[in-house]
């Protein structure tokens, strides 16, 4: 299969992208990857590779960036010569079956919508971020790719949210809750009730509201919100996570019990920044368009890459696009009016 790679997008292209690029090809035979970008500047980071892997990597010149601070539609409409761009024609083109970008996330959204297109029955894409929790992996979204939302958008939020837990992490029957100030029925404001009345009528398996601390503790499969607050969740745990380990090294510095100690606790501190490491996922899924995109991290190094590729290759092989799709032909057309 081929996935398009945007190399210009992130805070470390394209070096980064490219090792990641190289490391995916090592890890998959069956992937090829086309590098979308400044010919120029990617070709160099592609010397290392082995001639095995070297001859499934492609470069396809884009001589224009997105940048990090542009207006995401304007960008897309206008830089027609973009690394993102160009990555999301080859997708609706056929040429690649997906695409993946560490770059603006805002332009990565739009590119979903005007370029690769919505599937029909969906108002709005969501971006879905795999999240390790205490007790299961949960699935939240949307997390950043719309600001606000009716009440049909979240029970649509929820409805891909529990097919992509369904059909790509396994799980038999997802519990799907909204996220909220409580977990009375009363709490919400008129968008989250709203979509409470709908997910309820739905053949989903709804478990109600859940609030902000339910989520570390993984108190269901899928958890849906606008994407304002699933942003704001998302980057505090990321923050939360580095916060912690930075602390618990400048604690040790300052000990010597403690760093003697350490020494026999090392292996369990790896195996628990490795569970919650948000490298070992690399990217999230943009739900509701017609291809595959993965939006990796925009500080993304070479082993986060390697992981949204991952991410991407294992959604081109379960057809997760198309799961989607035929799973909520029907389920779309909600009698409440969704």
């Amino acid at each position: 299969m081929t996935v398009a790679l945007d190399a210009m997008g992130g805070d470390n292209a394209p070096q980064e992208i490219c090792k990641g690029a190289i490391d995916a090809c090592k890890a998959f035979p069956d992937l090829e990857v086309v590098l979308t970008g400044d010919e120029e500047r990617v070709r160099p980071h592609l010397d290392s590779a082995p001639a095995g892997v070297r001859g499934r990597i492609g470069v396809v010149h884009a001589p224009e960036v997105v940048g990090m601070d542009e207006q995401p539609a304007v960008a897309i409409r206008r830089k027609r010569n973009s690394s993102l761009r160009i990555a999301m024609e080859m997708v609706r083109s056929g040429e690649a079956q997906g695409c993946v970008s560490a770059g603006n996330t805002g332009a990565i959204v739009a590119g979903g919508v005007l370029v690769v297109g919505r599937l029909a029955g969906i108002d709005r894409p969501a971006l879905g971020a795999p999240l390790p929790t205490i007790e299961r992996c949960t699935f939240l979204l949307d997390v950043g790719a719309n600001v606000r939302c009716r009440p049909e958008n979240l029970y649509q939020f929820a409805l891909m949210g529990s097919v992509y837990s369904r059909k790509i992490l396994g799980v038999a029957n997802p519990e799907v809750a909204l996220l909220s100030n409580g977990t009375e029925e009363i709490k919400g404001d008129e968008s989250v009730s709203g979509a409470r009345a709908l997910i309820a009528e739905s053949p989903l398996n709804f478990k109600g509201y859940v609030e902000g601390d339910d989520i570390a503790w993984g108190h269901a499969d899928v958890v849906v919100c606008d994407g304002f607050m699933g942003n704001v969740i998302l980057k505090f745990g990321e923050g939360l996570m580095h916060g912690a380990k930075s602390i618990i090294g400048q604690e040790m510095g300052q000990r010597l019990l403690p760093k003697l100690g350490m020494l026999f606790m090392i292996p369990m501190v790896k195996a628990l920044w490795a569970r919650f490491n948000y490298e070992k996922y690399g990217g999230t899924p943009l739900l509701g368009v017609r291809g595959t995109v993965i939006k990796a991290h925009g500080r993304s190094k070479a082993p986060a890459i390697l992981g949204a590729l991952s991410a991407a290759r294992n959604f081109i092989a379960e057809d997760g696009v198309g799961q989607i799709r035929e799973e909520l032909g029907e389920e779309l057309h909600h009698p409440s009016g969704a």
